[in-house]
């Protein structure tokens, strides 16, 4: 739901997407100026995939499921997103449309900015017009790792990679909430729920993890590493 602005200013905020820094005063105004926040609850939808893509949005804080809807109800979850974080896909450049989906899994508070003030912006600062399309190739090259990942490694490979993405990513602990569904966890990996529930349990039975449904504790990282690396 949209809300009264958090944070005064984009000059004094310390969650802002790093390029803002290449803006200048005057630039950074504009941008303020045609920005609206909204807060999420968890299981809320962000973005609609299909939907015009008239705004870039900044995720200030939670974390959020960024996902395609595929054919027959299912669903991909290409990455997860948390604070700082860009979302505007590309096809703000090529049908104005978003080509994914965004979903709240925390609470989760956005910035909404004009994609057009975006583009005036960069049509005069070589800095940020770098700075945007460095952040769209670097998500570009990690969608091209998961491609690989998701066709040529084995089930097994797949969850033991999505494990050690929460631990070391998300928390930097072996002990971490596990924010997604078993069903979710499926969409993160490309199988079954019930292919993601019987692996959890061989992971448990081998002593490599400890699991509840909202928990994970990893309890010998350097068999789970083996298992992704060889997939």
């Amino acid at each position: 739901m949209f809300s009264e602005n958090v944070i005064s200013s984009c000059e004094f905020c310390s969650k802002c997407w790093s390029n803002l820094k290449n803006l200048s005063a005057d630039e950074l105004k504009m941008v303020n100026n045609n920005r609206y926040e909204a807060s999420f609850k968890p299981g809320e939808i962000i973005i609609k995939q299909g939907s015009p893509s008239s705004n870039a949005i900044f995720l200030l804080s939670g974390l959020a499921k960024v996902y395609m809807e595929g054919y027959s109800g299912r669903n991909l979850i290409l990455d997860l997103a948390g604070q700082s974080t860009l979302l505007a896909g590309p096809g703000v450049n090529v049908n104005s449309r978003y080509c994914y989906s965004v979903a709240a899994i925390t609470q989760v508070q956005a910035c909404f900015i004009s994609f057009d003030v975006f583009r005036k912006i960069m049509t005069v600062n070589p800095d940020f017009a770098f700075g945007f399309i460095e952040d769209m190739s670097n998500k570009a090259l990690k969608m091209y790792f998961k491609l690989v990942n998701l066709t040529q490694k084995k089930m097994h490979g797949r969850l033991a990679e999505a494990l050690l993405y929460f631990s070391n990513n998300l928390y930097s602990a072996d002990s971490f909430e596990m924010l997604l569904s078993r069903q979710e966890l499926g969409e993160m990996t490309n199988m079954a729920k019930e292919s993601v529930v019987r692996i959890m349990g061989e992971l448990e039975d081998e002593k490599i993890i400890e699991a509840t449904p909202r928990s994970v504790k990893i309890l010998d990282r350097n068999k789970l590493s083996i298992i992704s690396e060889k997939g």
